[in-house]
């Protein structure tokens, strides 16, 4: 289990109303909660199927499918769940358009979780071909924002 697999995994819990999860995996166990006051804790078992596979389980699981690779190739997909804002603030610019070139470590856009506004900043140097969402969209972990070539 890599750090992908836990981000998905807290993300999964986040979005439902789990309190309690345990996941036992080889030799890995893991058990979050959460406290709740005013209800008994609930311990749900998720199948280690049903789990986010890791990219090499993936591609183990879709060796066919080449476009859908190709095309995840150049995502940059989210972090975190939140709300998606193109620019710092409703009178200013956007951070990237498409045609920016960017570095590692500009500011493509901000997710907004939990009252937190979170500048979400480029991996790798590229130019931005696509935007994928809106200012106040929803995006999920895992979900493609841009992609960067």
């Amino acid at each position: 289990m890599d750090l992908t697999d836990l981000k998905g995994i807290i993300s999964l819990m986040q979005r439902t109303d789990l309190t309690e999860l345990e996941i036992e995996v080889q030799d890995l166990k893991l058990r979050l909660a959460r406290p709740n006051a005013n209800s008994q804790t609930a311990l749900t078992q998720i199948p280690v199927t049903h789990l986010p596979p890791t990219h090499a389980a993936a591609e183990k699981l879709n060796p066919n499918e080449n476009l859908q690779a190709k095309d995840n190739q150049n995502a940059f997909k989210s972090p975190m769940v939140g709300t998606f804002y193109r620019r710092p603030g409703p009178e200013e610019l956007s951070y990237v358009e498409v045609g920016s070139k960017v570095k590692a470590g500009d500011v493509l856009c901000i997710i907004e979780a939990m009252k937190v506004m979170n500048e979400i900043k480029a991996d790798t140097a590229g130019t931005i071909d696509e935007i994928l969402h809106e200012d106040g969209d929803t995006v999920e972990y895992g979900q493609p924002l841009f992609r960067i070539t």
